[in-house]
């Protein structure tokens, strides 16, 4: 007996690996630009500590909020287009049966084995299946909105803790360079981490989040220079 194949594919991590990336990628950048940015304002350290400790609670509260009112509307939607495939299934099952037949038509089969295999999949569970091939709903791509809210929330402020943490250790004119090369790291860190549970190229990733990490910090702390406060 041939010994069984087994498959792993990254789409079943695809909810969880966005929000963590986003959150986390959010949370060193978006806290290390406000640090670096308050520095370049000659602002002192203390001011520099709080402005990055707001930056944490109130960016991890945000993304909580967002993610969670953003994955809310897409999960409502399905919760409707669900409904009514319900109901179309009840009202007038062979027409919605055609239909299946046809989707499947139109990716191969021939018309005879399409509606065998529609036959087959409505016998067994006909929602299930308009739902992942009509609609593209499906277990593995559903909406979790309480799952993305926390997942930002949490992984906002381990990213924010980054930066923050390097503050509270560098002094003086060390603080902001430091505070982004550091930054900067845990950026590509966190690129090679997202392309590798993705299984994407690690390279691009990376030099992806480093790019934009390091012009949201270098802008930030030209504001700050500029005019003198927290930008």
């Amino acid at each position: 007996m041939a010994p069984r194949h087994l498959e792993r594919h990254q789409i079943a991590r695809i909810g969880w690996l966005r929000a963590a990336v986003l959150g986390a990628n959010d949370g060193i950048v978006s806290t290390a630009s406000l640090i670096v940015g308050v520095a370049a304002a000659a602002q002192g350290r203390g001011e520099i500590l709080v402005a990055g400790l707001a930056a944490l609670v109130a960016g991890a509260m945000s993304m909580a909020a967002g993610e969670y009112v953003s994955v809310s509307s897409q999960s409502d939607t399905e919760r409707a287009d669900i409904a009514r495939e319900t109901a179309e299934l009840a009202a007038q099952p062979e027409f919605e049966h055609e239909e299946l037949a046809d989707i499947y038509v139109q990716r191969g089969l021939s018309p005879a084995l399409a509606r065998q295999v529609a036959d087959q999949l409505m016998a067994k569970d006909a929602l299930a299946a308009h739902a992942r091939d009509e609609l593209g709903i499906s277990d593995l791509t559903t909406a979790r909105p309480l799952q993305a809210a926390l997942t930002s929330a949490l992984t906002f402020a381990a990213g924010a803790a980054v930066p923050l943490a390097t503050a509270l250790v560098a002094t003086g004119p060390l603080l902001a360079p430091v505070t982004a090369g550091v930054s900067i790291l845990a950026l590509a860190g966190l690129g090679a981490f997202g392309a590798r549970a993705g299984g994407a190229p690690m390279l691009k990733a990376v030099g992806r989040v480093t790019f934009w990490g390091a012009a949201a910090m270098a802008i930030t702390a030209g504001v700050g220079a500029l005019f003198g406060v927290a930008a």
